[in-house]
C-alpha cells in the first residue's frame, strides 16, 4: 500500500536524517524510480526533503524537522479512526484522549494520508457486545483504569451474591469479553477476576506496587478463560441435531463450547442430522437451553436428559394444546 510505504520512508529519514536512493530502495524493498515517486509526493504535500547531488549527497529532511507522528505506520494512524468503540472509550474516561489523537493526526498527516484515515473509519465499525446484552452499569470503572494507569492499589466493595466483600487488590490490568469488563489483579500470592460491574465502590489506597515479572495480560486470561470454562462444563452430553439445531446451537448454549461440538460432528444422515458431543454445565442446565431448539435435537445420552426434554416437550404441547 503506498500510503503505508510513505510513511515508512518519511520515518526512515527521520531515522537516518539523509540516505541515497539505492539505500532508501533496498531498506523498503522497492526500486529506486519507485523511492524518488514517493520523494516528490512527500514534498508535493509539504514536507521539507531536498537532495544533495555528488558524493556524500543524498535525499535529506531540513534539519531539526520532525513529524509528529513517531512510530506510527499509515495502517496504525489508520486504526485510531477505526476504533469504532467509543462507549467502551467513554467507560474508560479516554474519549478525549481519542479525539486529541485524531484531531492531531488529521493536522499533521499529509492529504493523501489523511484521506486513507478517514477512508478506514467510514469503512470498518468495533461494535464489542453480543446481540441481545444489555449495557453493564459499570459505575467503578474509570475509577479502576486510572488505578491500573498509576499502579495504585484500590480498596474495592465487591458484590457476592447477596454479600458484599471488602478486599484490598493490585490492579493489573482490564479484559473487555463480550461487553463485560473483567479486572485482573493480585491479592497475596494469587492473581485474580473480578467483573467490573459487581464493583459497588473502589477507593484508592494511595499505595503503589511492583507488577509481578513477566505479567502478561493477554496470555493470563487465556489461562483463565480456559480454566473457568473447564470448572463451568464440567459434563458431556451426546445428542442428534438437525440441520437449524447445528445452526443454532451457539444461540442456546456456550458459544465456543457449541463451536466444537459442530466442529467434530459425525457425518450427515440422509435427512442432514448429525451426531455431536456438547460440554455442559449439567444436564439440568443442558436441558433448560436446548428446550430452546424444539424438534431440532434429540438427546442420547445421558438417559435423563432425554427425559428432561421429553417432559419439557410434553408440558410445552399441553399448555399449548388448541383450545
Amino acid at each position: 500500500m503506498r500510503a503505508s510505504r510513505m510513511v515508512t520512508l518519511l520515518f526512515t529519514l527521520q531515522r537516518l536524517r539523509g540516505a541515497t536512493a539505492a539505500e532508501l530502495a533496498r531498506e523498503l524493498e522497492v526500486s529506486e524510480r519507485t523511492i524518488y515517486r514517493d520523494v516528490a509526493a512527500l514534498s508535493a504535500a509539504g514536507v521539507p526533503l531536498f537532495t544533495e547531488p555528488g558524493r556524500g549527497g543524498g535525499i535529506r529532511l531540513v534539519e531539526g524537522w520532525r513529524t509528529r507522528l513517531d512510530g506510527l505506520t499509515a495502517q496504525e494512524a489508520a486504526a485510531l479512526f477505526a476504533v469504532g468503540a467509543p462507549q467502551v472509550l467513554a467507560e474508560l474516561g479516554m474519549s478525549a484522549a481519542l479525539a486529541g489523537a485524531q484531531a492531531k493526526l488529521l493536522a499533521t498527516l499529509p492529504a493523501e494520508l489523511r484521506e486513507h484515515a478517514r477512508t478506514v473509519a467510514e469503512r470498518f465499525h468495533l461494535d464489542a457486545p453480543g446481540w441481545f446484552h444489555t449495557p453493564q452499569q459499570v459505575t467503578q470503572l474509570a475509577a479502576v483504569a486510572e488505578a491500573v494507569w498509576e499502579q495504585r492499589r484500590l480498596r474495592i466493595s465487591y458484590r457476592r451474591r447477596s454479600d458484599v466483600v471488602e478486599r484490598t487488590v493490585e490492579p493489573l490490568g482490564l479484559v473487555l469479553k463480550a461487553g463485560t469488563w473483567y479486572l485482573a489483579s493480585r491479592s497475596g500470592e494469587n492473581v485474580l477476576t473480578y467483573r467490573v460491574d459487581r464493583i459497588a465502590a473502589a477507593e484508592p489506597t494511595g499505595e503503589g506496587f511492583t507488577r509481578p515479572d513477566g505479567f502478561d495480560l493477554a496470555e493470563w486470561w487465556a489461562g483463565a478463560a480456559g480454566r473457568f470454562e473447564s470448572q463451568m462444563l464440567r459434563e458431556t452430553v451426546r445428542l442428534r441435531l438437525g440441520p437449524r439445531g447445528l445452526k443454532w446451537l451457539s444461540h442456546v448454549a456456550d458459544s465456543d463450547a457449541a463451536v466444537r461440538a459442530v466442529a467434530h460432528a459425525g457425518p450427515p444422515d440422509t435427512e442432514g442430522w448429525r451426531e455431536v458431543e456438547l460440554d455442559v454445565e449439567s444436564v439440568p442446565v443442558a436441558a433448560g437451553q436446548l428446550t430452546g431448539l424444539g424438534g431440532e435435537v434429540e438427546a442420547l445420552e445421558p438417559p435423563e436428559l432425554r427425559v428432561a426434554l421429553a417432559a419439557a416437550g410434553a408440558a410445552l404441547a399441553a399448555r399449548n394444546a388448541p383450545m
